[in-house]
Formats: structure tokens, C-alpha cells, sequence
């Protein structure tokens, strides 16, 4: 089976944290469509660094290159980009959540169809994927990947409708899921986001040309300008007449963008759904301090996701910010191999304490989450082995006590710490003198809201409150979501 969580210990550098999904993007109309996507993938790796892929279309034929391995890895080589000539392309960066880390599941997946080739690139998950690929494989599909993706392609593939963008269409409406997609035809490039519009994507221009791509550091590297957000639902046709906008999907689909984007996977450049991403943790951070000050004598945040939040504590609560943990960014995921003569390391491969702001000091310890809590008991005791006084930690999250299944990387509930303690029991396992979250109502209260509205919350939280927007067929089988202790599989 497919695991839908890497095991704690397999990697030395696990950070414990929730890891990001993928990131995409697309580019019409541009002489060097292919070296722009290569430069908007190295602005996206933070969402996917376990592989890489460009597609790219000449006019003629369709280009490919795809690897195992981070964008640099691959596409600074000229000989690479010299490939994959062409004035549109399509590009993705991988982070798995279905489907094992091999080359055949590497995207953007490739398929030449009756009416053309077509490239897709997929962010998010399908959550009736499993039914849609038995059904298909019946009627005769033969699938090349264990990938969600591929039963797109299928679905395009066996349409009945005329046009492929008719096709397509149709097989959107008979999936479930979040999903973000960039697709790349002899024709045009295409875009689409689930009606809960739960994963991101924009709308950029550069030189004429047209880009749709996961977050907005992606033009900035290029010097793109942004254009607006893709609508939840909607489906963006960009051709040489211009971009053509499709509704297929009825209005009254209530809009859920996940809220973690804002917390953790979105680079903090990045303008996502209209909110400076940076300020957007500033404001989560003041709100934290607000509902839950502590007397101390510096903010330190647990490098380099907690750094935006520590600084809105700080601002508001009147305390120091000081960078007490200083994190080494070389440290790759295959550095060493992971043998138990070098797992006690832990953190400290990417964390060193920095004793001088540290030493005899009352500390407030600012992350952007707790997961499994493996990482926070080694960065605590990092913390009080270089002198702290006392050491308080406070999280920019609301507690994490569900798994995601909408394109993230999750542990399963029994692997979750605040599925299984309440937070009194988890100050005690991570070791520190208070411990404390921001509620949910605070968090909306950052995010602009006065509160979480129950019957129609703004977001997605699924991850913190257990209400799951988007039917997930595959994962229950009928069972209560709230009863399931575990999940093994993922499609």
C-alpha cells in the first residue's frame, strides 16, 4: 500500500513537519516559455522536493524532462532547457501525497489523446480516485503511474464530448478532490481549481504571454506581473486569441481555501487569495500573544517558519525578538545515509542553539505548528542545554488533530500528538513550562474574520477542527471520519 506519512526516523533531517503538496506552473506565448518555468519551479521547490518536470510545445511536437530530485538539480543544465524549445510549457514540482516517489509518477504526466497530446500538472488530491481508476481499468484504461493525476487523463481520454476542453469539463464534474491544475495542449494552456477552491492559483502576464502558477513568488522571479487569483471553480482557457474564462460549476459551492497555506506551505512573499502571506503571519503571531502573554525575556522563533509569527508576538506582547536557534540550511534530504549511529543527531543537523540569546533568559519558544512532536522535544532541549531560565512555547496553529487528505503530506491521527494528549500532557512529553496554541476564532480574527462561522467556515481547517469539505469516498468506505484512528492508504 501507499503510505500516506513518510515514517518518523527513515530521514535524520525530518523537520516534523507537515509537508508541502506540489506546485505548479504554466506559461503561453513566451520565445523561452521553458526557461521561465524552470525559474517559476525554483520559486515553488518549497512545496515539492522530492522531483521535477517540464513539458514544453513548439507548435509541432511536445518536449519532456523529468527527474527525481530539487529543479536546480536538473534544469540549470543549458543542454536540459536547449530540449525543450517551444513558446508554452508546463512545469511541476513534487511532493508525495499518492502514489510512491518513482519516475513514472513524476509530473507533468503526458498522454497523446485522439484529439493531440496534452500535458497535466496537478496540485491536491482526488478523494474518489480509487472508484474512478477500478471503474476505469473495467471499461479497459491501462494506467502507467499509481497516481490520482493519470484518472484525469483517463477521464479526458474516454469523454464523450466533442471538444477537449468539453471533455474536460466533464471530468471535473465527476471528480472529488482539491485540486489546482496547469494542462497544456496543442492548443492552449488551461487552468482549473476545485469549486472549494481548497488549493491555490493565479493568473499572471509577462512579455505578452500568459502564466498560471501556485503562488505569486513564482512571477516575481520573472518579473511577471500578477493578474488576479483563478476563481474557485472556474476554468481559465488561454489561447492566442487572449484567456477565455469557463464556469462549469454552480455558484453556491461554498469557497474553502485551506488556511494552512497561510500558516506554513505558502513562501511568505507570496500574495495567496488577495493576503500578504508575511503579514498574514504577523498577524497570527500578535493574536497569539494577545490570548496567551507569558512573562519572558525573549521571543525566539523555531527557525525559519516561526519567524514571522515571533516577530507579531513580539510586536504585541513588548518583548525582545532574538534569533536564539540558528538553522543550517545546507543540510540536504540525502546527505548522509540515515544509519542508527548518526539518528541521535536529530535537529541538531539543522538547528544549533545560539547560547548568547539564550543563557539565563526566560524564552518564548514561537513555531508555526506541532505535529508528531519529535522536533519540538529536541529544539527544547537544544534550548535549555544552552542555559534558558524557562522555556515557553507558543504555536500559530490551532492544535493539529486531523490528517489531510486534500493534497498534504499528513501523519495519521495515531501519529498526530494533539490527537492523542490534551495540551497540558503535551507541555509535559515536549518538556517546556506552558505550552499554547492560538484557537480557532483567534486565527480567523488574524485572518480578518470575527470569528470561524461553524455552518459556513471561510476555510478549509480540516486539520484542526475534523469538518472535511469535500466528500472523501475513497479514504471512509462510510465509516465516521471522527471514529478512524488510523489511514494506510492513499489515492
Amino acid at each position: 500500500m501507499v503510505q500516506l506519512y513518510h515514517p518518523i526516523g527513515t530521514n535524520p533531517f525530518n523537520d516534523d513537519k507537515l509537508h508541502d503538496e506540489c506546485g505548479v506552473f504554466g506559461l503561453h506565448g513566451h520565445p523561452d516559455a521553458a526557461v521561465h518555468t524552470a525559474l517559476g519551479l525554483h520559486a515553488l521547490q518549497h512545496r515539492g522536493q522530492e522531483a521535477a518536470g517540464i513539458v514544453s510545445f513548439d507548435g509541432t511536437h511536445f518536449h519532456s524532462h523529468r527527474s527525481l530530485g530539487n529543479v536546480g538539480d536538473h534544469f540549470s543544465n543549458a543542454s536540459v532547457i536547449e530540449q525543450l524549445s517551444g513558446y508554452a510549457a508546463i512545469g511541476h514540482v513534487r511532493y508525495s501525497t499518492s502514489g510512491e516517489t518513482v519516475l513514472r509518477n513524476v509530473q507533468p504526466l503526458f498522454a497523446d489523446l485522439a484529439g493531440g497530446g496534452l500535458a497535466i500538472a496537478h496540485n491536491g488530491n482526488i478523494t474518489n480516485a480509487k472508484g474512478l481508476r477500478r471503474e476505469l481499468e473495467e471499461r479497459g484504461s491501462i494506467f502507467q503511474s499509481t497516481m490520482d493525476t493519470e484518472v484525469i487523463v483517463h477521464l479526458i481520454a474516454t469523454g464523450k464530448e466533442a471538444g477537449l476542453v468539453e471533455k474536460l469539463i466533464d471530468a471535473l464534474c465527476r471528480l472529488n478532490g482539491a485540486y489546482a491544475l496547469v494542462i497544456q495542449t496543442h492548443e492552449a494552456l488551461i487552468g482549473a481549481r476545485d469549486p472549494h477552491g481548497v488549493r491555490p492559483l493565479i493568473l499572471g502576464e509577462l512579455d505578452g504571454g500568459h502564466i498560471l502558477c501556485s503562488e505569486s513568488c513564482a512571477l516575481d522571479i520573472i518579473g511577471a506581473n500578477f493578474i488576479r487569483d483563478v476563481k474557485p471553480g472556474e476554468v481559465v482557457v488561454i489561447d492566442d486569441k487572449g484567456v477565455h474564462s469557463l464556469q462549469p460549476f454552480p455558484k453556491s459551492v461554498a469557497q474553502r481555501f485551506c488556511v494552512f497555506e497561510y500558516i506554513y506551505f505558502a513562501r511568505p512573499d507570496s500574495v495567496v487569495e488577495g493576503v500578504n502571506v508575511y503579514h498574514a503571519r504577523k498577524r497570527i503571531g500578535a493574536e497569539l500573544a494577545r490570548e496567551h502573554g507569558v512573562n519572558a525575556d525573549v521571543v525566539v522563533p523555531v527557525p525559519d517558519s516561526g519567524v514571522p509569527g515571533a516577530i507579531g508576538y513580539s510586536e504585541q506582547a513588548g518583548i525582545p525578538f532574538d534569533l536564539g536557534i540558528i538553522r543550517n540550511h545546507y543540510v540536504g534530504r540525502t546527505f548522509i545515509e540515515p544509519t542508527d549511529s548518526i539518528r541521535h543527531l536529530g535537529v541538531r543537523l539543522k538547528h544549533n542553539a545560539n547560547r548568547a540569546a539564550l543563557l539565563g533568559r526566560r524564552v518564548v519558544l514561537i513555531d508555526d505548528s506541532i505535529v508528531r512532536g519529535t522536533t519540538s522535544i529536541k529544539i527544547v532541549e537544544l534550548v535549555r542545554a544552552a542555559g534558558a531560565k524557562e522555556v515557553h512555547m507558543r504555536v500559530a496553529s490551532p492544535p493539529t488533530t486531523h490528517s489531510c487528505f486534500y493534497g498534504v503530506d499528513t501523519p495519521t491521527r495515531d501519529q498526530l500528538l494533539a490527537s492523542q494528549m490534551d495540551v497540558a500532557a503535551m507541555a509535559v512529553h515536549i518538556g517546556v513550562d506552558s505550552l499554547a496554541f492560538i484557537s480557532i476564532d483567534g486565527m480567523y480574527r488574524a485572518m480578518g474574520h470575527e470569528h470561524r462561522t461553524p455552518d459556513r467556515p471561510q476555510f478549509c481547517d480540516a486539520c484542526f477542527t475534523g469538518d472535511y469539505p469535500i466528500e472523501l469516498t475513497d479514504q471512509l468506505g462510510g465509516e465516521d471520519i471522527a471514529q478512524l484512528s488510523f489511514l494506510d492508504e492513499a489515492t
